[in-house]
């Protein structure tokens, strides 16, 4: 009988001598599971700032809508095996207008403006104005909710706006940017547009699955633009260009199946504003795949007018951005 105790508290010993280590354990694995919506995020803006230099190859053969078209379909076809586990999730009847505005914002709206914007500005201009998203979302919490928002918050974003358009007024016209102040401003409205979907996203993270509403935006965007193709202006494409095509294979699958995904995914497991801040991120990807890839180049002015929008953020940083946001967005 004695050896029995002997082992029992050599055993309760070990126990305790390995609690401290397995606390430490613990808490390793419970950081590691709050990092992996953020490297998520931030693999997510690197996919999205190189869908711009994507999208501006793809344009230089096809159309814009043959393009977006294009991706779409491309991530339709990568859901279908996935169809029959979508079967199993239950519809509420108060989400379809949530579903509805965030397909009509996006992909819907977004993809139109933004494909106006590529082809007449350069992915570094477009990829600078990504960053005002941020302060849209509080904007919105502002006129939507009549929510509290700080004088700081809306100094900052006129100063960034201020920055914004002086980067369009310092954009000189080139090949690669016919027009780059409408173009600047049709990415401005696609920013608009992302602002509203990543409101109606965040009601609906809680009750289906990102994978659910990724699928949703790629089945329902291939709707949305397959009549462009019959338009006399756009039509099928007749032609096959190996680095462009396979640009909308990229664009099918590493940015509307992948980037969306991580984001959707990202957006289930924080607060949209804290993902919305990920998008800072785009700007500086951008500007170095743009000038990598596309020898894209900014003048002296227009790096300072990206400074200004970057300023515009830093100084908008306050609490009445914070309140408002994160009201709208956790409804």
């Amino acid at each position: 009988m004695s050896h029995i105790f002997f082992w029992l508290n050599k055993a309760k010993r070990h126990i305790l001598a390995s609690g401290p280590r397995l606390i430490v354990l613990e808490s390793h694995v419970i950081k590691s599971h709050h990092l992996i919506p953020h490297a998520s995020l931030v693999c997510a803006m690197i996919l999205w700032a190189s869908s711009l230099v994507a999208l501006k190859i793809a344009f230089q053969v096809y159309h814009p809508m043959q393009v977006i078209f294009g991706r779409m379909l491309v991530a339709s076809l990568c859901f279908i095996i996935f169809i029959p586990s979508f079967r199993r999730i239950q519809w509420r009847r108060r989400d379809f207008k949530y579903l509805l505005i965030m397909a009509i914002c996006e992909p819907c709206l977004y993809f139109i403006f933004e494909a106006k914007a590529i082809a007449r500005t350069t992915a570094s201009q477009a990829g600078m104005i990504t960053a005002i998203l941020p302060l849209l979302v509080a904007i919105l919490a502002w006129t939507f909710l009549k929510e509290k928002i700080s004088r700081q918050t809306l100094l900052g974003f006129f100063i960034a706006i201020a920055g914004a358009f002086w980067l369009s007024l310092s954009s000189e016209i080139s090949e690669m940017a016919p027009n780059p102040s409408l173009g600047n401003f049709y990415e401005f409205l696609a920013m608009i547009c992302a602002a509203g979907y990543t409101v109606s996203l965040k009601h609906l993270t809680s009750n289906y699955p990102p994978l659910f509403l990724t699928a949703f935006q790629a089945f329902l965007g291939s709707l949305f633009f397959f009549p462009f193709l019959l338009s006399p202006e756009v039509g099928f494409p007749n032609q096959w260009a190996t680095v462009p095509a396979l640009s909308i294979l990229y664009l099918g699958t590493f940015i509307t199946l992948g980037a969306y995904g991580l984001y959707n995914f990202s957006i289930s497991k924080i607060p949209a504003n804290q993902a919305a801040a990920y998008v800072n991120l785009i700007p500086v990807f951008s500007v170095l795949l743009g000038m990598i890839v596309l020898g894209d180049s900014l003048s002296f002015a227009q790096w300072l007018a990206s400074g200004l929008v970057f300023v515009g953020l830093f100084v908008s940083r306050g609490t009445g951005q914070k309140r408002g946001a994160e009201a709208l967005l956790q409804g």
